[in-house]
């Protein structure tokens, strides 16, 4: 890597490195090693541990009254693939990653290689640095996700939530319609949808129209980029870890 790049790397990371050998391997994939000893596989498999170690210990000190289970599911949103490229994407990490020929275009590059990429970064900074130095990159990179992905929100109201987001940021509220029901009249289910201005939200089932509604809101909240899903969709990523 040479001296310019490194620089625009190191401006990027908000680290400076002292082993200036470190980001060669860390942004190198195996498709472009003529060895995977010089590849960033085993950064990966240590920045795993170390990303998993100062998330948990954030948790477990900002939210001191969940539960193992609340924060289990928070942990598992904030390592999992998908926030990891997500990661990868903002701070445009890609643009320095050597990959062999035809990798370029691959699907996986957007997806397993570039939450890989931010493992490897986590441990090159722990290796060089030390703990707080990852401490710093992680919560740095990772500290919005964390607000998005408090547990709370799992037993919140979503509605409110998003009225409050609509009606200061788009000065509107959102509109519910009822898209569809199933069911005898006993025992009926909805299909909600949620419109806020001229934009359409992913409708939602539930076996109320509250229900609905409150489901509906969660998808919006989603797509708004305000809160984190639970599920890391491993049909995004071609290829292991």
């Amino acid at each position: 890597m040479d001296e310019q790049t490194l620089q625009k790397l190191q401006e990027t990371l908000g680290y400076k490195f002292k082993n200036t050998e470190l980001p060669d391997i860390t942004f190198t994939h195996s498709s472009a090693a003529d060895d995977r000893l010089q590849s960033n596989e085993r950064l990966e498999f240590l920045g795993d541990s170390v990303l998993n170690l100062i998330i948990c210990r954030k948790l477990f000190d900002r939210f001191d009254d969940y539960l193992e289970g609340d924060l289990t599911k928070i942990k598992s949103m904030l390592v999992s693939r998908r926030t990891c490229s997500k990661i990868a994407k903002e701070l445009n990490l890609q643009d320095f990653l050597r990959t062999g020929k035809g990798m370029t275009s691959s699907r996986a590059l957007a997806g397993s290689i570039s939450a890989g990429l931010v493992e490897a970064v986590i441990a090159a900074i722990y290796l060089d640095g030390g703990y707080e130095a990852a401490e710093d990159f992680v919560l740095r990179a990772f500290g919005d996700m964390i607000d998005k992905a408090d547990a709370k929100h799992s037993h919140g109201n979503f509605k409110s939530l998003l009225q409050q987001h609509c009606q200061r940021v788009f000065d509107t509220i959102p509109a519910y319609s009822v898209l569809d029901e199933k069911g005898p009249e006993h025992d009926k289910c909805f299909e909600i949808g949620v419109i806020v201005g001229q934009r359409t939200f992913l409708p939602a089932w539930g076996n109320s129209k509250k229900e609905a509604e409150q489901r509906a809101a969660y998808n919006a909240l989603i797509e708004l980029d305000l809160i984190m899903g639970k599920a890391d969709d491993e049909d995004d990523f071609n290829g292991e870890k």
